[in-house]
């Protein structure tokens, strides 16, 4: 096709390899800052499914280096998973683009990670990544480890059978600690770790896994600084994901109220025991009713309270925001939902 021509002509990936990636699901977990960039480079590439599941909505300060998203997105708080298959299919009208507003929680990915050949890394935080990592090995598909804060940033790429998992690569390798709202991010170490990312993709959907790296790579484009790692070593034996008896611990179901501080900013995620299917117009009666100012969407209602602004989504999940403060997040929750 002359839409893959370029590509085609790359001899690593030929027509045989193009073929292949339009025969190809990919799911990825998180639509922020690399999430939206590997799913623009991977559907401009033609992989021929993308499944895209982000909890969040588009905000004035993602426009820096989430490239997917425009003003009006911001504007109208667009559920990014939403406001990213709204812009990829302009960009590729010839892919399936599945676009999921909500937790990736256990049971959710396990269902997803079982369609799909392979899993990208687009979160901001380890409890899902951990989750990724059970999901992943448990299906026996590779997922791709990927993560930036200020001018550093890092990739992994894991192979069933052959790579050591997260677990054996954070008892022996440094991993940084420092987050995007201590210490900022500048987009180009966005772009290059998903880069990395999709490039490894590309590797292994078009049949090229020799090519994979077999190292954990970091980088720091301000400092200059680039290091590979070995990870033939690390592999534990007895690991709970890919030693020789795994039980995939962060795959046991959840059953109380659990709330997460958001990385970057003063907001508290809280999630209910169960998904619940809350009718949003009646709740922004009632709200109205009762003195708060609210907006919203078709995916979710913003209800100013004086101190905090609480956003609600359909099912049940709500972003409190103003405070860091989880205790405070789940009484105000409870006093407006229940």
């Amino acid at each position: 096709m002359e839409r893959y021509s370029r590509q085609i002509r790359f001899a690593p990936i030929g027509e045989n390899g193009q073929k292949k990636l339009a025969e190809s699901h990919v799911l990825i977990v998180g639509a922020g800052a690399l999430g939206s960039s590997a799913a623009e480079m991977l559907g401009r590439s033609g992989v021929g499914k993308l499944t895209i599941i982000d909890r969040d909505y588009v905000e004035e300060s993602n426009l820096q280096r989430q490239q997917l998203y425009a003003e009006e997105d911001a504007e109208m708080k667009w559920p990014k998973a939403a406001a990213a298959e709204k812009r990829l299919g302009q960009i590729n009208g010839w892919i399936d683009i599945q676009s999921i507003v909500g937790e990736a929680d256990p049971e959710t990915l396990d269902k997803l990670a079982a369609e799909a050949d392979l899993i990208i890394d687009g979160t901001d935080n380890f409890e899902t990544r951990f989750i990724i990592n059970d999901c992943a090995y448990k299906h026996g598909i590779p997922w791709i480890y990927g993560g930036c804060v200020g001018s550093f940033g890092m990739a992994y790429t894991m192979i069933p059978g052959k790579s050591p998992c997260l677990h054996c690569l954070l008892k022996r390798v440094p991993v940084q600690t420092e987050t995007c709202e201590t210490a900022g991010v500048i987009a180009p170490i966005v772009q290059m770790v998903a880069a990395h990312q999709t490039a490894e993709a590309l590797k292994l959907l078009t049949g090229n896994q020799d090519a994979a790296a077999g190292q954990y790579r970091s980088f720091d484009l301000w400092h200059n600084q680039y290091i590979s790692v070995k990870t033939d070593s690390i592999h534990d034996e007895e690991c709970l994901t890919c030693g020789e008896s795994p039980s995939y611990p962060f795959l046991e179901k959840e059953n109380a109220m659990k709330t997460t501080v958001l990385c970057g900013r003063s907001t508290v995620q809280v999630r209910p025991a169960a998904p619940k299917d809350l009718n949003l117009q009646t709740m922004a009666l009632q709200a109205r009713k009762a003195g708060y100012e609210i907006s919203g969407n078709p995916y979710l209602l913003s209800i100013e309270t004086g101190e905090n602004r609480i956003v609600v989504f359909h099912d049940g999940r709500a972003l409190v925001h103003g405070t860091s403060d989880e205790a405070q997040a789940k009484k105000l929750y409870q006093s407006l939902i229940g």
